[in-house]
């Protein structure tokens, strides 16, 4: 992925920075469209994932739409030119303020979490005289396999609502004359890479469609959400996610009607590995039984490990050198802030540059001013 040409070039940048390889982003959206969209599947792209512009343009010209779960992530998807009836806008705390800028710009669905979300819609709706499409967010209760902090599909989580409730909602929705459903919800969860998951979706969809139709609903579509995992231990091996065994799963398992859409909601699985933060080596450190490799990015710059404990894999831009054993850590004053521990690595000194990968998805977005550090920039390959 570093040629020796691109290395040169960034040793005289200023580190930390985030690149990202435009060329592997396209790639990756040609496999969307040809297992996905080719098939008619509708995918909004996770914006939450990466909303830096010059990503999202392309991702506007590969033909995906846009899901949000901000007001202000639905003002980003329309300044990068996305139009309203490509957004789909999902989350669990939506404000009164939110909710209008999606009723003003005249969004596809509001996914709706809560019984009461759907009656403040209403109301607001009927404020502004126009009439909000809705899609009813519901929790299957399947386990995803992920980590916990990024499984949304148990009775546990926050999300949706326990079918349970559909009743009252069935009850509710005649009464809502300013509410136009036309959809069901779903997201399981995150980093998925084992499909099974979302087999099980299937069958649970299939039985909550027929649900709703003994109770005189007739679904426009129905939306999968995403979750789709990428290999972050060996991205040069599996640069692009498996996108046509995950669509096969849908193809084969769920019961769609006919002239019904089928919607999914991907972030990482497109944007993840055409991102990586480079950062250069400030010291090498001797502990007692450790060796510390300290660099310039820290937890602020990429807090996912700190985080999630997530594994991203480091890989030596500068070095071949004999192998050593390092602890790769940032500058920020926490323990946690550790990107690797006990891994093999050549031989580090000041001034090597090393490249954290597969940190195109939640890196960058979830950067901070912690110990009031400068915001990462970010560099493309078109422009470097």
């Amino acid at each position: 992925m570093f040629s020796d040409s691109l290395v040169e070039k960034f040793r005289d940048l200023p580190t930390p920075f985030y690149y990202y390889d435009l060329g592997q982003l396209k790639k990756t959206l040609d496999h969307v469209q040809k297992y996905g969209l080719s098939k008619g599947y509708h995918v909004h792209y996770a914006i939450k994932a990466n909303y830096n512009f010059e990503i999202l343009h392309l991702i506007k010209e590969a033909g995906l739409g846009i899901d949000c779960v901000s007001g202000r992530e639905v003002e980003r998807a329309l300044e990068a030119g996305f139009s309203p009836g490509q957004i789909a806008f999902a989350g669990v705390g939506k404000t009164d303020d939110e909710i209008r800028t999606g009723l003003k710009s005249g969004i596809y669905s509001f996914n709706c979490e809560s019984t009461q979300e759907l009656e403040v819609i209403n109301i607001l709706a009927g404020q502004m005289d126009t009439k909000a499409s809705v899609s009813i967010r519901l929790n299957p209760n399947i386990e995803a396999k992920t980590h916990k902090y990024i499984t949304t599909g148990l009775q546990e989580n926050k999300f949706g609502i326990n079918p349970e409730k559909l009743p009252l909602i069935f009850e509710l929705i005649p009464r809502l004359n300013h509410i136009r459903l036309n959809g069901i919800h779903f997201h399981i969860g995150s980093q998925i890479t084992d499909l099974k998951p979302f087999v099980e979706l299937c069958t649970r969809v299939n039985e909550l469609q027929k649900l709703f139709e003994q109770n005189g609903c007739q679904l426009e579509h129905i939306n999968l959400g995403g979750g789709l995992g990428i290999n972050y231990n060996a991205p040069d091996s599996e640069p692009i996610p498996d996108f046509q065994s995950f669509f096969e799963v849908f193809d084969h398992h769920l019961e769609i009607r006919d002239g019904q859409q089928v919607h999914f909601e991907l972030g990482r699985s497109i944007v993840g590995q055409c991102g990586s933060l480079i950062s250069r080596v400030l010291y090498i450190k001797d502990g007692v039984n450790t060796r510390f490799a300290i660099i310039d990015a820290g937890m602020t710059e990429l807090i996912r490990p700190a985080l999630y404990q997530a594994s991203h894999r480091v890989d030596v831009l500068t070095s071949n050198k004999p192998s050593q054993i390092y602890d790769v850590v940032g500058p920020i004053c926490e323990s946690s802030d550790t990107f690797q521990r006990a891994i093999q690595l050549p031989a580090l000194e000041r001034g090597d540059l090393v490249a954290i990968r597969s940190a195109g998805a939640y890196g960058e977005v979830m950067s901070s001013g912690y110990n009031l550090r400068d915001r990462v920039k970010a560099i493309y390959s078109d422009r470097i």
